[in-house]
């Protein structure tokens, strides 16, 4: 029976477990979580807190994590506490784990909902000094063995893992049925391309009275029309946005409807790939809810959450004379928010919807649906 303050829980034996980096960095830790190999590109989050969110964040698919902070699990893990279906990340790497947990809501401890979702992960681990070398080196794949000892069947499992670069990922997590959410009555329809769409995006449209139809990655442009919507979202996800041709195709027909337009993160990056801007891989990419981004518009600052390892071009936006710069980071320079000149379309690189992080962009939905009612106020006069 738990007790006031902490749920009861076991003593672990953990057996050991092993790391190795592509550049051939070795690290030996415990395991934690299921037991077997995962493999995937490795990554670093700087926040302190909602660890079940980022681990259920679509956009993280494909990767193993790094949680910045000393100890994680501390708070248990709380079924309604996610941002998709199921854990995303591939692994988990962490320097202190807690096997008990302190909040009484809590439905589970986060070893038991690690193994559930047959997520592998290891402890005690510098991760200071792992995070260090990351931001030196750059991203790079990982794998993660609690079978494998020796370090040369290590290499090869690790060279089976694909690369991040070059890879079309939003197609195999997105919806494979249109669904609805909100009021059917509500004065405002959105159309949101799933390619990898949190859960507290939607809620954040459905709770500034909308009414939400979520479509598949491939639904071509005469579908989207069929629900007659008063604006569409392009939602964030993983992946190379360079492969996505594909979706590139679906935002530029969906510009030539001039309805309102908002993208998040990925939806960022085709948006100006839709506008023949080309996006790069950065060197380790920004995750995290604690990123500094300043609004150009209105000369403030906001605190941000992030998720990406992708990015747009800084110069070939300098030559195009139809799209404006309105958020920059603070630490890096990067673009971090970009607008159509002239028409209600624009996005942001980072997640306003902050689950978790801070509440200082969610202004930007607000703004979307303000763009969104003066649609629905063009429709009535015409």
């Amino acid at each position: 029976m738990r007790n006031l303050f902490f749920s009861m829980a076991p003593t672990h034996t953990s057996s050991p477990a092993w790391l190795l980096l592509e550049d051939g960095t070795l690290f030996k830790g415990k395991s934690f979580g299921a037991k077997g190999t995962a493999g995937g590109e490795i990554c670093f989050n700087t926040g302190m807190t909602g660890y079940q969110e980022v681990f259920t964040d679509p956009s993280y698919t494909g990767q193993v994590l790094i949680m910045n902070n000393a100890y994680v699990g501390n708070y248990g893990v709380k079924n309604e506490d996610v941002e998709s279906d199921s854990v995303k990340i591939s692994g988990l790497i962490c320097k202190n784990v807690s096997y008990r947990y302190s909040r009484m809501i809590a439905d589970n401890s986060l070893e038991d909902y690690l193994v559930k979702n047959n997520i592998v992960a290891i402890f005690d681990v510098d991760t200071r000094a792992l995070v260090q070398h990351i931001r030196n080196k750059g991203a790079m794949n990982c794998i993660i063995s609690t079978d494998l000892a020796d370090e040369e069947t290590l290499k090869a499992e690790l060279a089976k893992v694909p690369d991040m670069a070059g890879l079309e990922l939003s197609s195999q997590i997105s919806t494979k049925e249109a669904y609805t959410l909100g009021n059917p009555e509500a004065p405002i329809r959105i159309a949101v391309m799933d390619y990898g769409v949190k859960i507290k995006i939607l809620q954040c449209l459905v709770d500034r009275n909308a009414y939400v139809k979520v479509f598949p990655a491939k639904t071509g442009i005469d579908v989207l029309k069929e629900f007659n919507p008063h604006g569409y979202f392009i939602s964030n996800g993983p992946g190379d946005p360079g492969s996505m041709d594909y979706a590139v195709t679906i935002v530029k027909d969906i510009l030539a409807t001039n309805k309102p337009f908002f993208g998040i993160c990925l939806g960022h990056q085709l948006l100006a790939r839709a506008n023949d801007i080309p996006t790069f891989k950065m060197h380790h990419g920004h995750r995290g809810l604690n990123h500094p981004v300043k609004n150009l518009i209105t000369g403030k600052s906001e605190i941000t959450t992030q998720n990406h390892g992708f990015g747009v071009d800084p110069e070939a936006i300098k030559n195009s004379t139809h799209i404006e710069v309105t958020h920059l980071n603070l630490n890096d320079g990067s673009i971090e928010g970009i607008r159509m000149i002239g028409k209600p379309v624009f996005s942001v690189q980072y997640h306003p919807e902050a689950t978790p992080g801070p509440h200082d962009s969610r202004y930007l939905f607000d703004d979307f649906m303000k763009n969104c009612s003066q649609e629905l106020l063009n429709r009535s006069i015409n």
